[in-house]
């Protein structure tokens, strides 16, 4: 039999390995730019002419002389390794060297360069397969600019398969977006037929950053974390031992739950080493450490940037290098919840200490007896920390606690500031005590015994429809309502479910009168909370007058006849 395996012509090669890398508009811009990133530039320009299939990008990096020039879109040519050693200390963007050479042979490519330094600058044309064909000096400043012309024209089946231009430019913007978030230090211009189409100012942080891409966000909203973490142990090889810094480093930027959060989880991004990447178990680990801090079917704002040693990443998962093989992935995600809940604190004094500091399991327990709340009164154990320090001055409609604060006043909603700490006690110490005589409920269904047998009740029958519940848990002891609160709990839910409805049937009622002492000591318990911006079911728990807002709207900077200084 005639053998029917044969090596492909190396036209059809080169399409299918271009295939993989530059596969649409957003692609080819990702490539470019992130070329201009590896050449240190701080100001990017791209222009686009969608309906005829041309791109260009601009950049004021280092530049190309005349040599690397006629070596840029040759197969596989790149600055960036040597040999396999280097695929496990790569620190730049791009290492692999098919980008360019994938354009020869999708489209026209020319490229205009000068380097810095350099008197001259060439510009070069490239035929398919990346030959150089023409070759002439050129004006231009040190720099850049690369122009792809009639993308995917010798493939016209390619260009049908595409989505409409205006899907095409949605995603040329957000691969803009995702790559201004991890540089945020550079300048961008996106122009659109000839038009400006939009900006992006620089920026000293990631944070200040993110309101020009997320409008309805204000800075005020996001909660920024910049810390640096040790490598794990045993990322250290012999050769690599003297080269590796000891250090990683850590940014994060969450939107606080109390004040903005997203229909979808997609604004759980995760970038490692410059690049925006997909990791299913680092952006799970981003909403595990949100749960219970925000409303019903909402999911949080987070950007996390890791800047970790190179012989910690596989980046030979996916062409595009958006997947990704991480070392010591439990050792990442410790860190990434423990940043988040110092994130999400309101402590302005321990940031960089607080992640590697083993957080206060055992807070102090506000008791509560039959008729009354009766908070702990002895003075806070001076060990714990007290990240602000809140002086509680009075009760509004025995509802709110007015704090004073350093920085002005705070209002705090008793109720669900009390939920919140019994709410994080029971997580952490979940008792059920014994008690007797036992709680006897009426016409359980099925369901509801399996739920009460599945978070620990001792139940079992005591006659005729009639249940015995022998023991329950401890916050709901001396309550009057214990039967109805054990059928609240039968309704179903998980075990964090019931804490959370043991916790609210628990916590102090709005409408309750609170005498000093008490408000001063559930203040204090409430800010050592590992969460202490929302309630565990999502809702806001104070509200903060800044003493700038309060001198603001009182005119204080008018000087009226003799009040100066008042």
């Amino acid at each position: 039999m005639a053998s029917t395996i044969q090596a492909l012509p190396t036209e059809v090669v080169y399409l299918i390995t271009a295939g993989e890398v530059i596969d649409s508009l957003a692609s080819v811009v990702r490539e470019l730019v992130e070329n201009s990133l590896d050449a240190g530039a701080t100001r990017i320009v791209v222009s686009l002419w969608p309906q005829q299939w041309r791109i260009r990008v601009a950049d004021n990096g280092c530049g190309m002389n005349l040599d690397d020039l006629q070596q840029a879109a040759t197969a596989h040519s790149t600055s960036k390794i040597r040999s396999s050693a280097d695929l496990w200390k790569i620190n730049s963007l791009g290492f692999r060297g098919e980008a360019l050479h994938s354009l020869t042979t999708l489209a026209d490519l020319e490229i205009l360069s000068r380097p810095v330094g350099g008197k001259l600058g060439w510009r070069i044309s490239y035929g398919n397969g990346g030959e150089v064909v023409q070759v002439e000096v050129t004006a231009i400043a040190p720099g850049t600019v690369v122009t792809v012309s009639h993308l995917f024209g010798n493939c016209s089946s390619r260009r049908q398969g595409l989505p409409t231009v205006a899907q095409q430019m949605k995603a040329v913007q957000a691969t803009i977006h995702q790559i201004a978030l991890c540089h945020p230090h550079i300048t961008w211009q996106i122009w659109q037929n000839d038009r400006q189409w939009f900006t992006i100012s620089p920026a000293r942080t990631t944070g200040q950053l993110l309101p020009q891409i997320l409008p309805q966000v204000r800075q005020g909203d996001l909660q920024e974390v910049k810390l640096q973490l040790p490598n794990p142990l045993n990322s250290y090889t012999e050769d690599a031992i003297n080269r590796v810094s000891p250090n990683s480093s850590l940014n994060l930027v969450v939107g606080l739950p109390d004040r903005c959060h997203r229909h979808r989880p997609d604004w759980v991004r995760v970038a490692i080493n410059g690049r925006m990447v997909k990791t299913p178990e680092l952006e799970q680990t981003i909403l595990s450490a949100f749960h219970r801090t925000l409303p019903r079917d909402r999911y949080p704002i987070c950007f996390l940037h890791l800047a970790i040693s190179p012989n910690q990443i596989n980046w030979n998962r996916n062409p595009a290098k958006t997947e990704i093989y991480l070392n010591e992935i439990i050792y990442w995600q410790e860190q990434i919840t423990q940043a988040i809940n110092q994130a999400l604190s309101i402590s302005s004094s321990n940031l960089k200490e607080a992640v590697h500091t083993t957080r206060v399991s055992k807070l102090l327990k506000a008791a509560e007896t039959k008729g009354g709340y009766n908070f702990n009164p002895k003075t806070p154990n001076s060990s714990l920390p007290t990240p602000n320090s809140l002086k509680a001055v009075a009760q509004v409609s025995n509802t709110y606690i007015v704090a004073e604060h350093s920085s002005g006043m705070w209002l705090v909603e008793q109720h669900i500031a009390h939920e919140r700490v019994l709410y994080e006690q029971l997580c952490d110490d979940w008792q059920l005590i014994p008690v007797e005589p036992p709680i006897i409920l009426y016409q359980l269904s099925p369901a509801q015994l399996s739920q009460l047998q599945r978070i620990g009740l001792d139940i079992e029958p005591f006659g005729e429809q009639l249940w015995a519940v022998r023991n329950i848990p401890a916050p709901l002891q001396q309550r009057d309502d214990c039967a109805e609160a054990i059928l609240e709990l039968s309704w179903g839910g998980d075990l964090q479910t019931a804490q959370v409805a043991v916790a609210c049937r628990s916590a102090i009622r709005n409408g309750t009168p609170m005498n000093q002492e008490e408000m001063q000591t559930l203040l204090d318990n409430w800010q050592r909370t590992r969460n202490p911006r929302t309630c565990p079911h999502g809702r806001p728990i104070y509200l903060s007058l800044e003493e700038s807002a309060l001198a603001r709207f009182f005119r204080r900077n008018w000087v009226i006849g003799k009040s100066h200084g008042i």
